[in-house]
Order: C-alpha cells, then sequence, then structure tokens
C-alpha cells in the first residue's frame, strides 16, 4: 500500500537502492518536494545531470522522447532518472497507453522513472489493464498531511536546528495559527528562527510574526461571542472584510466553528473528552481543547440556535438578502444576542 511505502523510499534512499518506478502524489507539497529533490540528488550527479535527468510534461511528453530517455545509457555516473510530472496514461488514447505501459514494464536497471502528480489527480483506471499492473508493480508514495503529533514533532526539531525550541502546547497553537500545510509552517518556523532572540519560542513571539491562516481569525471571533465579549467579535469581523476575505468563506469558518461548538457541548453532556471532539471532528489538540472550554459556558439550546441562524445566513447570503458584510454583521449581533440569553 502507499501509505507503508515511505518507509520502503527512506530505505532506497540509506541503501543507494532506487527503485525503477516511483509515483508521486498527495496533498502535502512539502514532503513531496523534499523527497523528491533527495532522490534525484541520489541519482543524478550535477557535472552530469544535462545527460541523465530527462523531465517531461504533459505538453512537452512524447512516446519517442520518454522511451529514448529511458533507453539512453548514462553518462560519466551509473545511472539515470526520468521525471515526467502530471500526466495522466490512463486518459491517453489505448494505442499510446499501451505503448507506455510496455515502456514501464521493462525500465533498465540503470534508469529510475518518476511520475510526479501535483495539479492532476492520480487514479488508477483498472479498464486499461496493462497499464493499471504497471502501476500496481510502481513504488506508489501518497503523501498525505502528518498528523498533528507528528507535526509537532518536526516543529521541535526544525527549531532545535536553529537553535530554539518550543512546547507542545504552543507548537499546536502555531499549527492552529499557520494551518497544518508543512509549506506554511516552514516558513513562518524560518521567520521565527530569524526574529525571536530568546532561546524558547512562545506564543507572545507567534502572535506577533505569524499571520493567521483564515480559520484561525473566524476562531478568535467565535471564541469572542461565546466568552461575551462582543465588541471584539464584531472587530475581527471587520477587520477580515477589510482584507477583502469573501464573505462566504468567513460564513462557513463561522458555521463551521458553531457545529464544533454544538458536538462539543453535547460530548460534554455524554461524559465526553477533548480526544472524543478531535476524533470526531478531525481537529488538533488546541482548537479541540478551546472548543470544550467555550462549550462548558454555553447552553446545547445555544449551540443548536447558533447553527440554525448560520445556516439561515448561508441562506440569506445565497439570495441577495442584503449586503453580504451586513448580514455577516448581522449574525454576530444575533449570535450576541442569543448568548446573552442563555
Amino acid at each position: 500500500m502507499a501509505e507503508n511505502n515511505i518507509d520502503r523510499l527512506k530505505s532506497d534512499l540509506k541503501l543507494n537502492t532506487p527503485a525503477r518506478l516511483y509515483v508521486f502524489h498527495g496533498e502535502e507539497a512539502y514532503l513531496r518536494s523534499y523527497y523528491l529533490d533527495r532522490l534525484h540528488k541520489l541519482i543524478v550527479e550535477d557535472f552530469a545531470e544535462a545527460f541523465n535527468f530527462h523531465r517531461f510534461n504533459a505538453g512537452t511528453v512524447s512516446l519517442q522522447g520518454v522511451l529514448d530517455s529511458i533507453e539512453a545509457i548514462p553518462m560519466m555516473a551509473p545511472r539515470s532518472m526520468v521525471q515526467i510530472d502530471d500526466v495522466n496514461f490512463f486518459s491517453l488514447p489505448a494505442e499510446d497507453a499501451a505503448a507506455y505501459a510496455k515502456f514501464f514494464s521493462d525500465i533498465p536497471d540503470y534508469c529510475t522513472v518518476v511520475l510526479v502528480y501535483e495539479t492532476v489527480e492520480f487514479k488508477i483506471d483498472r479498464r486499461r489493464k496493462a497499464l493499471a499492473e504497471v502501476f500496481d508493480s510502481a513504488v506508489e508514495l501518497n503523501f498525505t498531511q502528518p498528523t498533528e503529533r507528528e507535526l509537532v514533532s518536526w516543529i521541535g526539531r526544525h527549531l532545535k536546528k536553529a537553535g530554539k525550541r518550543i512546547t507542545v502546547d504552543d507548537a499546536q497553537y502555531l499549527i492552529h495559527r499557520t494551518g497544518s500545510s508543512m509549506t506554511a509552517l516552514l516558513g513562518e518556523l524560518d521567520k521565527l528562527s530569524a526574529y525571536v532572540e530568546e532561546e524558547t519560542v512562545a506564543r507572545e513571539h507567534i502572535d506577533l510574526l505569524v499571520e493567521p491562516v483564515l480559520e484561525a481569525e473566524v476562531f478568535s471571533l467565535t471564541d469572542a461571542v461565546a466568552a461575551g465579549r462582543y465588541e471584539t467579535a464584531l472587530q475581527v469581523l471587520r477587520t477580515l472584510l477589510q482584507k477583502q476575505e469573501e464573505p462566504v468563506r468567513i460564513l462557513g469558518g463561522i458555521g463551521s466553528q458553531m457545529r464544533r461548538l454544538l458536538a462539543a457541548r453535547r460530548l460534554l453532556d455524554g461524559g465526553k473528552r477533548q480526544q472524543d471532539l478531535m476524533k470526531l471532528c478531525g481537529i488538533g489538540g488546541y482548537p479541540a481543547q478551546k472548543a470544550m472550554d467555550s462549550a462548558k459556558r454555553l447552553s446545547e439550546r445555544f449551540c443548536a440556535r447558533a447553527v440554525e441562524l448560520c445556516l439561515e445566513a448561508d441562506e440569506k447570503l445565497k439570495t441577495s438578502y442584503d449586503e453580504p458584510e451586513r448580514v455577516l454583521e448581522l449574525l454576530v449581533l444575533e449570535l450576541a444576542g442569543e448568548s446573552r440569553n442563555g
């Protein structure tokens, strides 16, 4: 299975025994790029790259070009590498698909072919039997987003290299504020490493230096409503609108958080804990803990009504009931009113 092949790839890299055919795909761009770069450096010597590295995409790929590149004897090096980006071989005419199936099933031991999917979805079409069998035998890597625990460990290792450290709680907060994309996190970690003078990266440094994603800002808005800080909630909303965030995205975020609060309240009523909310909603430790804390102050009636108000606001946005900005402001005021009423 693709999810288990990361160990196979790591072994290939460590032992210098690259496979003949890899398929790289998945939503985590950082990991895909990281391991592709490591594989490239293992196989392709810098001085001979012009001879031993061949790259194609959907606009440049051709049967003869790929065949010539696969069969070309490496020059001044033991191996060559062929990289093909975003080509859906299963959508090609049957004759071409069969030809590629033959090429990929008979790759010389001195060549490694890497099929990379970034903007095109990778999916095996079983109707093309020969091609499907070739892809089944490839080393497939599906680079999915790491778990929160894996990200926390990675953040700690990255900061340690820069002579910094961070607590688990603050690493979770950083993930919440930045999102779980490793590419986005890497940029923020480099910023924190460069500008934080203290040895420990703390929450106040994150607040000062890290630009929050929309979900984190919407979380601040709903958290303010739950805490009875209605002016703060309105100010967060107005700031988001000034940043020209799409009203529909803002509303989507508010609705999502209100559904989490409702789930948290019902879990609390059932004697459940933070881990249950994390599992139910697929969220990290920081937002889960904050949601559980907020839900303790809220009634089940308010949480259910809040979800209804979000649905009503969504209908108003879709039917041009009023200016989108006013619909959102009225929603915050209605939520405030419901909160005051318990």
